[in-house]
């Protein structure tokens, strides 16, 4: 994978092979908004880079300015410059440097477009002009890497968040680039996912020489894997070092709210799911029941006579592997998707009321959701179509959310992490008595995770109902009262989880 030197102009042999990347005083603008500020650093071929930071920090910025995205399609001002295999971004097209760099971005479905899972990882070959023969190697390869040649043959929209994450990745792949950028690719993975992308991404850097860069907020799996781990804050560079080296300023971690990335691997959901079907006691009646719910798409069932109660003031985790079913689940609880057989059945005391204030849902793709101009007007957005306190209700909701600053910027030039931000700010403005959010950790760093749980926490005491849908291990162990666990669409554990097997977490990073 390594290009041939060219020769020395001045004679003595060939010049030396240029890095991977070379970023000289890089700076992003988005109008007036610094996103990156003088960045100057090389990444050597053949390098595992992990790079994090706080949401908002310039990490998805740093992505897109990697592979020509920023400036060539992005409506932002480069300053400084980066330079891929000595290739500078500015002087060569995205399709020429996609060559050389792959992406992956925080939100797979943005470059999905194909209708079958094996023609969208066939579709960058064949636009290399390769024959057939050579394509489908590609294709075979690159499912294989990463674990999903089983999805041969499946609509790409039927797949679930984390499948699509994958096959993202697989499509980068048959490029065979030689650096691969990926943005929080283990924001939609159960842990199978997590360990299989590893296993992947650490042989394709040992054997095949690719160099890799993964920008995460979930550091555990990637820290035996790096080489060098960066470190941004507010557009900088903070921390650049081996990863020992960096993640022994612990109370630096901290500062910037960041992870430590320690985790006994034995020490995962499983072991603190209850045993067995084992709802907890309630003294009131259910908010909503579930019976016998069975519900899909066209002719695929999803869910399989699924049925349970949630109860006001409950804080109950929806776990489950990948393609589970959860966020299907979700649907149906939000009225969004009508079961194919069963019922949804509501405490009558709520049935006089609108869907919307009788249930908020952050999707896991909060872009889907954001429709005003300003993070203010799409946060008073509900209330007002509702009758509801506009001003009460918008303020508290930017406040729990740490957007009180945002309300004059628009949603389109926030970080991923700030549009979930923005989009579950909007929702909370509802006041609704059930609040589903469908992975709500995609680009936010611990210290809003926390902040935006303990919330959660008040909201329950005053009676409010909240559905948690992640594979954020740590997460539901610290914060939910109660796991609801799908497997294969049908409902395989409910109860308390097991405190005395979270003790030795509740110290673990994860």
């Amino acid at each position: 994978m390594t290009g041939v030197a060219p020769r020395d102009p001045r004679g003595g042999g060939r010049l030396p092979p240029p890095p991977a990347l070379d970023l000289r005083e890089l700076g992003v603008r988005y109008g007036s908004l610094e996103a990156l500020r003088a960045l100057t650093l090389k990444i050597e071929e053949g390098q595992f880079v992990l790079v994090t930071g706080p949401s908002g920090c310039g990490k998805s910025t740093l992505a897109l300015a990697l592979c020509g995205l920023i400036p060539q399609a992005n409506p932002a001002v480069l300053q400084g410059s980066v330079r891929v295999f000595g290739q500078d971004t500015r002087e060569h097209p995205v399709h020429a440097l996609a060559r050389q760099v792959g992406i992956v971005f925080q939100n797979p479905s943005a470059q999905l477009f194909h209708g079958l899972v094996e023609e969208e990882v066939a579709f960058a070959p064949r636009n290399l002009g390769l024959p057939e023969e050579q394509v489908g190697e590609r294709v075979a390869f690159a499912l294989e890497s990463v674990g999903i040649r089983h999805l041969l043959g499946r609509q790409t929209q039927s797949l679930s968040a984390g499948e699509k994450q994958r096959l993202a990745i697989a499509s980068a792949l048959s490029l065979k680039p030689r650096l691969l950028v990926l943005d929080e690719p283990t924001a939609n993975l159960d842990w199978l996912g997590v360990e299989l992308l590893a296993a992947c991404l650490r042989r394709l850097n040992r054997e095949r020489g690719l160099t890799i860069v993964v920008i995460e907020h979930r550091l555990s799996a990637f820290r035996p894997l790096s080489d060098r781990v960066l470190i941004l804050r507010e557009g900088r560079l903070a921390a650049d070092g081996a990863p020992e080296e960096v993640f022994a300023g612990r109370e630096r971690m901290v500062e910037l709210g960041l992870r430590f990335p320690r985790l006994d691997a034995s020490a995962r959901l499983p072991r603190f799911l209850p045993g067995g079907i084992h709802p907890p006691a309630h003294g009131c009646p259910p908010l909503l029941t579930l019976q016998g719910i069975c519900a899909g798409y066209r002719h695929r069932r999803v869910l399989h006579e699924v049925s349970f109660a949630l109860y006001p003031g409950e804080f109950a985790a929806l776990v489950g592997d990948n393609g589970a079913g959860k966020s299907t689940l979700a649907q149906v609880l939000a009225g969004m998707l009508r079961p194919q057989k069963g019922k949804v059945r509501w405490h009558r005391a709520l049935k006089k009321l609108p869907l919307g204030r009788r249930v908020g849902f952050l999707f896991q793709n909060a872009s889907c959701q954001l429709l005003m101009d300003t993070v203010a007007e799409e946060v008073s957005f509900a209330p007002k179509n509702l009758g509801l306190p506009v001003e009460r209700l918008s303020r508290l909701a930017l406040s729990s959310t740490g957007l009180t600053a945002f309300g004059g910027r628009s949603p389109a030039c926030l970080s991923l992490g700030e549009q979930q931000r923005t989009a579950l700010a909007a929702v909370l403005a509802a006041a609704p008595r059930l609040l589903i959010l469908d992975e709500p950790t995609i680009g936010q760093d611990w210290a809003h995770l926390q902040r935006l749980m303990e919330y959660l926490r008040r909201l329950t005491r005053g009676g409010v109902s909240v559905l948690l849908i992640t594979h954020d291990d740590k997460l539901v162990c610290r914060f939910a009262e109660r796991i609801i666990c799908l497997q294969e669409g049908r409902l395989a554990a409910d109860g308390i989880p097991r405190r005395e097997a979270a003790e030795p977490w509740e110290a673990c990073g994860a």
